[in-house]
Parts: C-alpha cells; sequence; structure tokens
C-alpha cells in the first residue's frame, strides 16, 4: 500500500483527490497540508508541511505555486518524491525543481489529464507532416474564471511539444504570439499564437488549429471535471513511489502501465 501526502489536501483539487484515493485499493492518504482547516478529513492535517511528521512513500501536490518552496525543500531534504501538479512557478522554483530531482524523484507535468499527455505526443507526428507543408498553427485554450495564470501551463506545453519536434526537423524553433493586438502585420509564418478564454466554470478545454490551404485539421480536448486531473495524479503517486531521484514525467507513467 502506497502511503501519500496531500499537499493542498483542502482546496478543490485535493478534496477530489481524497475522494478518488479512498476508493482505491493500492494507495492511502497518510497526512494532509492545508493552511484552510475548514475540512472535516480521515486523515491528519497540518498547516505547514515542515511540521508533518508523518512516513510516506509519495507526495502529491495541488497546492498555491507560493507553497513550492517549502514543499520542494521537504522533498528534498527527505528524499520524499513528489508529483508536482502546481502550475504558474517561477523560474526560481523551477531550478528548485531541478536541484530537488538531484535528491528525490521529482515527477512534474502541466497537466496531469492522460488524454492530454497523450495529444502532446499525437502533435509532435502532426507538426512534422503540417509545419513543413505551409500549415498555420494557433493554440485556443479555455478555463473558468478564477483561473490566475493566462496562457495555461497546458498550452505552453502543447506549443513545447510541437517546437521540440519543429527544432528536431529545421533547427528552428516558432516564437510564440500572445497578442497580436499590439501590432498591425501580417502573421509570421513561424509562430504559434496562442490565445486565453477565461469565463464561467470551465474546466478546461485545449484546442490546437492547424490552418492550410483551403483545409483546417483540429485536435481538441475537453475535460468536464477534475476527475481527469485527479485520476492522473494518483496514477503518477503510485508510479512514482519508492523511484530514484530523478525527473519523471506522464509519459514515464503511460510506458509502465503499457508494460504492467
Amino acid at each position: 500500500m502506497v502511503k501519500a501526502i496531500l499537499h493542498g489536501c483542502n482546496g478543490k483539487m485535493g478534496r477530489t483527490v481524497t475522494q478518488m484515493i479512498a476508493e482505491d485499493d493500492g494507495i492511502e492518504i497518510a497526512a494532509g497540508i492545508d493552511l484552510y482547516d475548514g475540512v472535516q478529513n480521515s486523515y491528519p492535517v497540518f498547516q505547514n508541511i515542515a511540521d508533518c511528521d508523518v512516513q510516506a512513500d509519495v507526495i502529491i501536490d495541488f497546492a498555491n505555486a507560493s507553497a513550492a518552496d517549502a514543499l520542494l525543500e521537504y522533498s528534498s531534504s527527505r528524499g520524499v518524491p513528489v508529483v508536482l501538479c502546481s502550475t504558474g512557478l517561477s523560474d526560481a522554483q523551477l531550478r528548485k525543481v531541478q536541484e530537488t530531482a538531484g535528491k528525490a524523484a521529482v515527477l512534474k507535468s502541466a497537466n496531469m489529464s492522460l488524454g492530454i499527455n497523450m495529444l502532446l505526443e499525437l502533435l509532435k507526428n502532426a507538426v512534422r507532416v503540417l509545419a513543413p507543408a505551409g500549415f498555420d498553427i494557433e493554440i485556443v485554450e479555455k478555463h473558468h474564471n478564477q483561473k490566475l495564470d493566462a496562457p495555461s501551463g497546458t498550452a505552453l506545453a502543447l506549443a513545447d511539444s510541437m517546437n521540440e519536434a519543429l527544432e528536431g526537423i529545421s533547427g528552428t524553433a516558432y516564437d510564440y504570439n500572445y497578442d497580436r493586438s499590439v501590432r498591425r502585420q501580417k502573421r509570421d509564418k513561424n509562430e504559434i499564437g496562442i490565445s486565453s478564454v477565461r469565463g464561467g466554470n470551465i474546466v478546461g478545454e485545449h484546442e490546437v488549429i492547424f490552418a492550410g490551404t483551403d483545409e483546417v485539421i483540429t485536435f481538441q480536448h475537453t475535460a468536464f471535471s477534475k476527475a481527469v486531473f485527479a485520476k492522473g495524479a494518483v496514477e503518477a503517486a503510485k508510479f512514482l513511489a519508492k523511484k530514484q531521484p530523478g525527473m519523471y514525467d506522464m509519459a514515464d507513467v503511460a510506458a509502465a502501465g503499457q508494460q504492467a
């Protein structure tokens, strides 16, 4: 049985993960971390992760990015693997993630959905064919009106995935264009446009458009509930527990599932 610490246990995602783990025989929550104590939990909850004295095999993180420094310090000092789901990390925090991976297993993904991570691979194949044929690339992402960062980490991950493939075939990466209103000029052929929509309670929608001459090809992923992210995080935690230090991603989780 994998024992997990849930970092950000009383937030919306934390509560979803708690419910999902309660129905999973392969993992249990040993302790939670959250500043808010207005939720009744079946496990002990600490306001500061540094005060947590409960032994665990892995940490699942769905807390605010501001709490990442203390989390990474805890993981690094104790060698506890961490599934890092927080978005909007600063450059300094991203460097700390790399440092932590030298002392503990770290799985970081901009989106924990298994479907999104499959889409990342599909886009690499698509862009190798369509970009040289002159197709323009646009990404439109839609989220609820409470989301703080824009564009979403997932939209950037989709763009980065395609750019990785583009650099492999041409040696040149595309630029990202977030706002065409600031300049009046034609679209650059070597750019990826990224647009953000915020409204209502949209959980998450990402559309990648390849627009060519007389034809358009669209890839779209829609999340109808936060459960898709919770499911991916739980599977990642079971995979990461007791792994050796290093950086991992959801592709490793998917590969392990195929071999099982």
